[in-house]
């Protein structure tokens, strides 16, 4: 009980307050109502002292309760415990609610103490009680308290059974959760909204799917669960599809609604989507314009390619919190401005903002974007010197990342060699990506060889080591390695990309003739050919790691899907609209040097999106500087 006695030292009353007379009280009946809607503790002393002066406390015992439960909600937790502690023999209710008091605190072991002294002095705990206790515990002590409802009769309770399912799901026991939700004779929205939360975390959408259509009444809750579920687990398209059935239902978004299909557009690039979401914020007084929302828009803008629009956000904040540094930092870092990014950094630093490790990823990856080893390894060593953070495997993949791209291979591999942490595969997958940029063979099958020893291999593993062999002209270590890959299942992740015209997202995979506008994409695409050709452009085909004939290696390099987006994106948008496309692997060295010359023949400015960064063309020439 030692936890208990510490916190019960806090003295109420350390300077008299001001006097309240007997005159200045409602009626005992409207003193609950009163308390519960102090605005402040200042207000609650007075109150309380009053009421301790004119022996009310003892006289109404159900005022304890409210003041008790008033000063946690005001953060006065220190005074909660010390009324408690005063208070001669506490009944159910108060221990009830100096239980649920803690547990909001998420101070499970004190509010399980409460619960154990309860028991000792045979105090019989209520559906309340194990509400109170139940929100937001852990699995283990969950489990003990599931026994404990069904010893008192009360595991039945649709407010006790809908708390168990939560401890269960929350702690990953998904079949209990199930079972324990399958066996509910009654259940209520907030029962099946708790069960829908546990499919989603645990990624399971269609089973949440399936849940939520079967659901006769939803509320703004159950909505936002199924649409962050997808959102979370890589189905954007589908959050934004149930988004707009939401608002068709005129159901009012809120602001957890918005940040999820902010980030559901950012996801796949849907810039004129995320647009319509922030008009839709500054006209819905009912959305607030907090840091969250502005950090998520900041991150939208930023991952759909108008850095503009989220630099504009992030000056519109007034108090801005270290995330929203942080968002901002990232996305200059992914637009390859690092000279931004760090001016920023410097700027957050200037005034006080401590930053956090997030910061160091994105202000390395600045630095990695841009080739400045000597910046890079200044701030990576002031992690420790000079904030006291410890780097991370994230960081290490950073100098990894920066170290390869500028060519320091072995540099890199010593790096790795010497860290202080164990290496993951995602680690050593950067650097045998590094071989593959500079053709660096023998260290890469080293490292190739020993993450497969070590059973550290992953599909990407098998396809650098393919590729370096291809590179060179290798065709029987691409045949072993291609033959290794079948025989376990692995399969290579075919390019795709995609751009939004007139709020709809168009997907291209490469060769692609499912869209139904092909015939006039591909009729662009030989008029792009002829453009290019007279430019004097000569087919980079070289990079193409096969072991076919230069016209059949021409013709792939055509039909990459980049290229196809981009036709597309000619054809469907007004002469002058910029292009915006979304790939997800790396931009190949042909379709990179293509839409360079396709932005200054056409004068359109042509941003691209690749797995690594942003690439802006704009009249012959990349933001990226031809590093990347």
């Amino acid at each position: 009980m030692n936890m208990l006695t510490t916190m019960s030292t806090t003295p109420l009353f350390t300077t008299p307050p001001p006097p309240i007379t007997t005159r200045d009280l409602p009626q005992p009946d409207k003193l609950a109502v009163v308390i519960s809607n102090s605005k402040s503790s200042t207000q609650l002393v007075r109150i309380h002292a009053a009421l301790y002066r004119h022996n009310l406390l003892h006289q109404q015992p159900i005022l304890n309760f409210h003041l008790l439960r008033a000063y946690s909600s005001l953060d006065r937790l220190d005074y909660s415990v010390t009324l408690f502690n005063q208070t001669h023999n506490p009944n159910i209710f108060l221990y009830t609610a100096i239980i649920h008091c803690h547990a909001q605190h998420n101070l499970h072991e004190q509010a399980l103490l409460y619960y154990s002294q309860m028991l000792a002095r045979n105090i019989k705990p209520n559906a309340f009680t194990f509400s109170s206790i139940l929100k937001s515990c852990p699995l283990k002590p969950g489990i003990a308290i599931h026994s404990h409802t069904i010893k008192f009769g009360l595991d039945k309770d649709l407010y006790v059974r809908t708390c168990l399912v939560d401890v269960y799901a929350r702690g990953g026991d998904v079949l209990s959760a199930q079972k324990l939700f399958d066996n509910m004779t009654e259940r209520n929205l907030v029962s099946i909204t708790t069960m829908l939360s546990c499919y989603t975390k645990r990624g399971d959408v269609a089973a949440a799917r399936l849940l939520f259509d079967g659901m006769q009444e939803k509320d703004v809750v159950c909505w936002n669960v199924m649409i962050d579920g997808y959102t979370q687990h890589g189905l954007p398209n589908e959050a934004l599809v149930l988004f707009r059935r939401m608002l068709a239902a005129r159901l009012k978004p809120n602001e957890i609604t918005v940040v999820s299909v902010l980030s559901a557009c950012g996801q796949i690039g849907a810039l004129e989507s995320g647009r319509w979401v922030h008009s839709y914020i500054e006209n819905n007084i009912g959305i607030r314009f907090n840091v969250q929302v502005a950090t998520a828009l900041i991150d939208m803008y930023s991952k759909c390619g108008s850095l503009e629009d989220a630099r504009l956000v992030f000056d519109m904040v007034n108090k801005k919190d270290v995330v929203a540094w942080n968002s901002m930092i990232v996305g200059y870092a992914i637009h390859g401005s690092s000279k931004d990014a760090l001016q920023l950094f410097n700027e957050m630093c200037g005034i006080g903002v401590r930053p956090t490790h997030i910061t160091f990823i994105g202000i390395l990856n600045a630095c990695a974007h841009a080739g400045l080893v000597n910046e890079g390894w200044r701030l990576f060593n002031s992690m420790q010197d000079e904030y006291a953070i410890e780097p991370k495997i994230e960081h290490y993949g950073c100098m990894v990342n920066l170290l390869g791209r500028a060519g320091q291979i072995e540099e890199a591999y010593e790096l790795v060699k010497n860290m202080k942490i164990e290496p993951d595969s995602v680690l050593w997958g950067t650097l045998l990506g590094a071989c593959t940029l500079h053709g660096n063979v023998g260290l890469g099958e080293k490292i190739a060889e020993f993450l497969v020893s070590q059973n550290l291999a992953n599909s990407g593993t098998y396809i650098l080591l393919s590729n370096i062999y291809a590179a060179k002209g290798n065709w029987d270590g691409v045949a072993r390695v291609r033959t290794l890959m079948k025989g376990i299942g692995v399969q290579k992740e075919p390019g795709c990309s995609s751009i939004e015209v007139n709020n709809k997202i168009h997907e291209f995979l490469a060769g692609d003739l499912k869209h139904p506008k092909s015939k006039e994409i591909y009729m662009k695409l030989e008029q792009i050919n002829g453009w290019i050709k007279a430019q004097g452009y000569t087919p980079h085909t070289d990079i193409v790691l096969q072991d076919i004939g230069e016209a059949q290696k021409e013709r792939s390099l055509e039909v990459h899907s980049e290229k196809l987006a981009i036709a597309f994106g000619l054809i469907s948008t007004q002469p002058g609209t910029t292009i915006k496309i979304v790939k997800n692997l790396r931009v190949c060295l042909d379709c990179h040097a293509v839409t360079k010359l396709i932005s200054n023949i056409t004068g359109r400015q042509i941003v691209m999106r690749d797995r690594n960064r942003f690439h802006h063309f704009v009249n012959g020439s990349c933001s990226c500087g031809d590093y990347w």
